[in-house]
């Protein structure tokens, strides 16, 4: 048995590029970014960025153009496939996610008002009440990996 899965959750590095195939079908195209923090031999904290190139295809295509712009936290889960072009003579390759499924990740900085019942209507004064206690509380402290027990 043989397994192809990629599941990355990123931030977008640009906004998604929408095109028709021949075939009359749509594909959209975005880089997503992911963070790594680790420590190194000697104690230090340290950081590593990773770029994933995606493809979407038909209706999520479309909804990912119209919904996602440069900097929205995304989920993308689907499979890994490496394709090749010749361009001036030279063999080019480019590994990509096709995606069978994106799931947008909370808009950041949003002023969204969710309706409160019994409320004032959903207003707020400052737009961000209703989201902040929506989110769980989440522990100030770093978590160390070596404590996860599995």
């Amino acid at each position: 048995m043989y397994l192809n899965k990629a599941m990355i959750y990123g931030n977008l590095t640009r906004d998604p590029e929408m095109k028709a195939l021949p075939s009359g079908m749509q594909v959209c195209s975005f880089s997503l970014a992911t963070n790594r923090i680790y420590n190194d031999r000697d104690g230090k904290r340290q950081e590593s960025v990773d770029y994933h190139n995606v493809a979407v295809f038909g209706k999520q295509a479309e909804n990912c153009a119209k919904y996602l712009t440069k900097g929205s936290p995304t989920y993308v889960e689907g499979r890994m496939q490496t394709r090749s072009w010749e361009k001036d003579g030279v063999k080019q390759y480019r590994t990509e996610i096709i995606a069978d499924r994106v799931q947008f990740g909370p808009k950041g900085g949003s002023t969204t008002v969710v309706p409160q019942p019994g409320g004032d209507g959903g207003k707020s004064s400052s737009g961000n009440d209703n989201r902040e206690s929506a989110l769980p509380d989440y522990p100030e402290e770093e978590i160390n990996p070596e404590d996860i027990p599995f």
